[in-house]
């Protein structure tokens, strides 16, 4: 099973990879970066496998640049709410 056939684990997923990069001091604007360039992959190679993959995916094709970024920083936000929850 991959990490993206459910959104859930998905979102784990990321939250155990962000805790990584936080854990190797890595800062808020690197993290948010390196969101926005895995979206920016997924978005181009990989097929949403639920609906919630399926939007994401929808927006970020329709966003600029910067709202892209702003897409990135929210998610990350998302799964740090989750660690914290």
């Amino acid at each position: 099973m991959s990490v993206l056939d459910n959104f859930d684990t998905w979102k784990g997923f990321l939250s155990n990879r962000l805790q990584q990069a936080e854990a190797q001091g890595m800062d808020q604007q690197t993290i948010t970066s390196v969101a926005a360039e895995v979206g920016d992959y997924l978005a181009q190679n990989v097929d949403a496998k639920n609906k919630e993959e399926a939007v994401l995916k929808e927006l970020w094709n329709a966003a600029s640049e910067q709202e892209q970024q702003a897409i990135a920083s929210t998610m990350v936000k998302l799964v740090q709410n989750q660690g914290n929850a």
